[in-house]
């Protein structure tokens, strides 16, 4: 039971040690959930859903209901020679009105539309894609904020802690100064100027803390969760194994290449006949039986089916203009593509010579910290042995600050620059 509760205790321990910790792929991950462009892409899919069902619905039946009411000055009618000779014999026949009157009903049924259908349904998910991708480069932006706010947040608060320790050392000296100051081997104006330092450097602390706080709140608006009380963890200074982009944009140009050869194929299509069924059926008067309504003024019930080959050519009157438009559309993604290459590639050549400058200066700092430091402890025993030197202690102690602030800041900058290349390259 004790190892039990041990276990349950340390296992407690280690999530809410996670939960004070925040990381930049965390703080990624949530700001491209939490972004309202991410709504975009429900809206794309349901707006293709409705196109596609809308370019289905071209193979149901094409359904007309209409009623017509005409006049006529000319109709079908007996010759004047019949009309005479049946009028002697007693018939009257007045022939066709012409008044007219129709209520009926057209049925068409595509049976083959030459692939017009799947040209325009390639179409619609081209375009589908292509808005996709476009929104894929939109939100991908919002990494690069991201990423900025929290190495902005990383440099700030490093170089708190590195102030503390500077107010602390000059914290330290002042109390040894008025010691010495009661023992009468110390004047009032050398704990003056070093207490006058310990206060500079205290409302530098607080400028610093509230532009720390400036920058988590913003980075909280991105990623939509609290920051107080945790503690946003450094990366690791890892160089990305593969150094070809693989960026949004290049799928973004993909999609549009393919858009255009869904638009190709639809061009290619429209030049092609089209078979259909139809039928047609009316009530009205003069029926298909012209010699019964010439005789009769009744209303008759017609009906007709049949099938129907369309072929029109006027798509071929434009059909090279709009491949040419194309194959110009085409060319221009290309040459952007170029574009964006070369300037992905130019980005990532200065961004690889600056990690490698910067691992260069890295490596001096803490040498540079380490004597720094030396010079302070010297100064510091000068003071305790009791060779005033105020002025030159607080300079040797704001050369240590400044050596120790430096090695923070370039470290964080490599990681920095190190994280800008894999958003260059989104690796």
């Amino acid at each position: 039971m004790k190892t039990i509760l041990l276990t349950l205790m340390f296992a407690a321990m280690g999530l809410t040690l996670a939960a004070q910790h925040v990381t930049l792929d965390e703080c990624i991950k949530k700001a491209h959930d939490n972004y309202p462009l991410i709504k975009k892409y429900e809206l794309i899919e349901r707006t293709a859903a409705i196109d596609l069902s809308d370019i289905s619905k071209s193979w149901l039946p094409q359904i007309g209901v209409y009623a017509q009411s005409t006049v006529q000055n000319k109709v079908p009618n007996f010759p004047d020679d019949m009309r005479s000779m049946l009028s002697a014999s007693g018939i009257d026949l007045k022939g066709m009105r012409e008044d007219q009157y129709k209520v009926g009903v057209d049925v068409n049924q595509t049976v083959w539309d030459g692939g017009k259908t799947k040209a325009d349904r390639d179409v619609a998910q081209s375009d589908a894609q292509v808005k996709k991708a476009a929104t894929d480069v939109n939100l991908y932006a919002v990494r690069e904020r991201v990423q900025d706010l929290y190495f902005a947040v990383l440099l700030t608060e490093a170089q708190v802690e590195q102030t503390r320790l500077t107010a602390k050392l000059l914290q330290k000296n002042l109390d040894k100064l008025r010691s010495m100051l009661a023992h009468g081997t110390a004047t009032q104006s050398d704990a003056d100027v070093v207490e006058a330092e310990y206060l500079t450097v205290s409302q530098n602390i607080l400028r610093l803390q509230n532009n720390a706080r400036s920058y988590r709140q913003m980075l909280e608006v991105f990623t939509g969760m609290s920051l107080e009380d945790k503690t946003l963890v450094c990366p690791p200074a890892e160089m990305p194994s593969n150094l070809q982009p693989d960026r949004p944009e290049l799928s973004h140009f993909e999609a549009e290449l393919a858009k255009i050869e869904s638009l190709r194929r639809q061009i290619n299509v429209s030049t092609l006949p089209k078979i259909g069924l139809f039928a047609q059926a009316y009530y009205g008067y003069p029926g298909y039986d012209y010699f019964k309504s010439m005789t009769s003024r009744d209303w008759t019930i017609n009906a007709m089916a049949g099938i129907k080959i369309t072929y029109s050519i006027d798509a071929f009157y434009t059909k090279k203009n709009k491949q040419n438009k194309l194959s110009l559309a085409g060319n221009g993604i290309e040459v952007s593509k170029d574009v964006f290459l070369f300037n992905n590639r130019l980005t990532s050549i200065q961004q690889q010579s600056e990690i490698s400058r910067q691992q260069a200066v890295l490596a001096e700092d803490a040498r540079i910290v380490e004597l720094r430091t030396s010079v302070r402890k010297a100064a510091e025993s000068r003071l305790a042995n009791g060779v005033i030197d105020t002025t030159d202690l607080l300079g040797k102690i704001t050369d240590e600050l400044t050596a120790s602030i430096h090695a923070a800041y370039h470290q964080i900058e490599l990681v920095k620059t190190i994280y800008q290349l894999k958003y260059t390259l989104n690796r």
